[in-house]
């Protein structure tokens, strides 16, 4: 099964979604339970309850339950604030929420309270980030004089110069997936993002805990982040992920026991409090055996994180070997890192000689029982 294809299927009552390249299993997306807590991109108006002494954090009120906001300047328990789920909550904590949402599509990339219009600098075409650039600002345009209240100009001020186009205060980011998109798409895809962020981040509706906008499932998201480069394929049937194998290849690669090349494996193994990966050289009993069984464990961690959809605090036990090693092993890890989706941050070394990351918690874990 040559080429890159998206395969959409179920499993059970959740969506899923596979990325197969050339055969191979690259990422996997599962929907949370739906008696889980919110997922990340949803929007909420909050209410602020109390703020936790000493965290600089505050306890909002969402529908449902709680969530946790890393601020407290400026804000008053009981005033409603626009928050958004940033990640998967740990067993028994609130919620991570943000203020000032973003609103990211296929294309597009909407930032209420930071205006500008920027292209990603992966596009590196000037004639790309010119046209990109273009078909923005026709966009922005077309929907201020569209949303201008009856009197306003073109410029969006009245004749004392007071009030702002409608669009004044969302900054704009052209994703890379627009580099390969029609100039048609990305309008309509400007055009739609805008709006919606213009609709929720105005929200006027009132001042109790409401959902304003659910968050994207594993299909959507597939769509959204698996644009570039554009798919060979996109199959969405009942039983394609049995028909195109993509159970049998996540309940290899998505074990907690993966075989490395030359003999060596790593074991992924999730605590409450993180996530323990470690290195054993296997059979191989040369003298570079740790060094090449750290540097494959380095190459493989992104994808066997990645189809266990595992983040939060990561600490590796690499097999024995001399510091001299250490940059080497760093060097390769930084080098996988760099293509993962995942925000992850790379933290360093302990004084045990293991190595720690941060991964951002913005995919629901895959249970053992479909990874295997």
């Amino acid at each position: 099964m040559k080429g890159r294809i998206v395969i959409l299927d179920r499993i059970g009552d959740r969506a899923a979604a596979a990325l197969m390249v050339d055969g191979r299993l690259e990422d996997f997306l599962i929907d949370p339970p739906s008696d889980g807590a919110p997922a990340p991109g949803a929007v909420f108006r909050g209410v602020l309850d109390r703020p936790l002494k000493g965290q600089g954090s505050m306890i909002v009120q969402i529908p449902g339950g709680t969530a946790f906001l890393r601020q407290t300047k400026g804000l008053r328990p009981g005033d409603a604030l626009l928050v958004q789920v940033t990640g998967y909550a740990e067993p028994g904590k609130a919620v991570p929420v943000a203020p000032l949402p973003i609103f990211k599509s296929r294309n597009v990339i909407v930032t209420p309270g930071k205006p500008g219009i920027n292209v990603a600098r992966s596009v590196r075409d000037e004639d790309d980030r010119d046209r990109l650039l273009l078909i923005a600002h026709e966009v922005i345009a077309a929907v201020d004089e569209d949303l201008a209240p009856s009197g306003q100009n073109p410029s969006g001020q009245d004749a004392s110069g007071q009030d702002e186009a409608p669009t004044a205060g969302l900054g704009l980011i052209l994703r890379s997936a627009a580099a390969t998109a029609t100039d048609e798409d990305i309008a309509v895809d400007i055009d739609e993002t805008v709006r919606l962020a213009l609709a929720v981040s105005g929200d006027q509706g009132g001042t109790g805990p409401e959902l304003l906008l659910d968050a994207p499932d594993s299909h959507h998201l597939a769509w959204r982040d698996w644009a570039d480069p554009v798919p060979d394929q996109v199959i969405e049937a009942p039983g394609a992920f049995e028909d195109h194998g993509v159970l049998d290849a996540l309940a290899v690669d998505g074990a907690d026991h993966l075989r490395l090349s030359g003999g060596a494996s790593i074991y992924v193994e999730p605590t409450r409090a993180l996530i323990a990966v470690d290195v054993n050289t296997g059979g191989d009993t040369s003298p570079a055996a740790a060094l090449k069984a750290n540097m494959a464990a380095a190459r493989a961690l992104p994808r066997a994180l990645r189809l266990r959809g595992l983040s939060g605090q990561i600490t590796v036990d690499f097999a024995p070997s001399p510091k001299k090693d250490r940059r080497q092993i760093e060097h390769c890890l930084r080098a996988a890192f760099r293509a993962d989706p995942v925000e992850t941050a790379l933290v360093g070394w302990t004084p045990l000689g293991h190595f720690e990351l941060q991964r951002k918690r913005e995919r629901c874990p895959v249970p053992m029982e479909i990874a295997g």
